[in-house]
């Protein structure tokens, strides 16, 4: 199935199916966007430009957001709560008019009921136990492990603190198991860095 999109590139934020993203919108060309997606089906496609430049080329993956939480400013500015919906690939992006580009997507069906084996779920909760203490994070691990493995693996990788490839190869993981063992070596990576190198990146 392929749909035309109106996308928010934005570099060092992922979306995932399931989980959602708060957003403070503030340039007027993606106010225009948040605008007119309110006035139509309330869907905005986030991605991840390649480069921090205007018209930079996008990345292949993103995710389509529907605007839940929605707070108008009066000043012309919004905060939002974005809820994923569904992964999608760029197919072309299109000729507009609009301030904000647009693009003809595919959406990526998703596998169903994924689970991790309990092998993988007790490493992944190892290094990320290792990964918090080490960045000094206060973390409710009771409520952690009643997490379900879509939304701890997701939830984690979303918010994860590296850069913008390394997000992206996490968005691009066709499967859980991947996801999950990508997110680990990334947190084994990161423990071993130097204090005064850059955050760990995948070229």
């Amino acid at each position: 199935m392929t749909r035309r999109l109106s996308i928010f590139p934005l570099p060092g934020a992922i979306l995932f199916p399931g989980l959602q993203l708060p957003l403070h919108i503030f340039e007027p060309r993606y106010r225009e966007l948040v605008g007119s997606a309110l006035a139509k089906d309330r869907l905005i496609g986030m991605i991840q430009p390649q480069r921090s430049s205007d018209g930079a080329p996008l990345y292949e993956i993103g995710c389509i957001g529907r605007i839940g939480d929605v707070e108008a400013l009066e000043d012309g500015r919004y905060n939002i709560v974005l809820e994923g919906e569904a992964r999608f690939r760029v197919l072309r992006e299109l000729d507009v008019t609009t301030a904000f580009r647009q693009v003809e997507a595919e959406l990526i069906e998703e596998p169903e009921n994924e689970v991790l084996a309990s092998v993988e779920r007790a490493g992944f909760e190892f290094e990320a136990k290792r990964f918090a203490a080490m960045q000094g994070y206060s973390v409710d691990w009771d409520s952690v492990e009643r997490l379900d493995d879509e939304t701890l693996i997701n939830g984690v990788a979303q918010i994860a603190p590296f850069d913008s490839a390394a997000k992206q190869a996490l968005l691009e993981a066709a499967t859980l198991s991947e996801r999950c063992e990508l997110m680990i070596q990334l947190m084994q990576f990161f423990a071993l860095r130097d204090d005064d190198d850059e955050i760990v990146t995948l070229q």
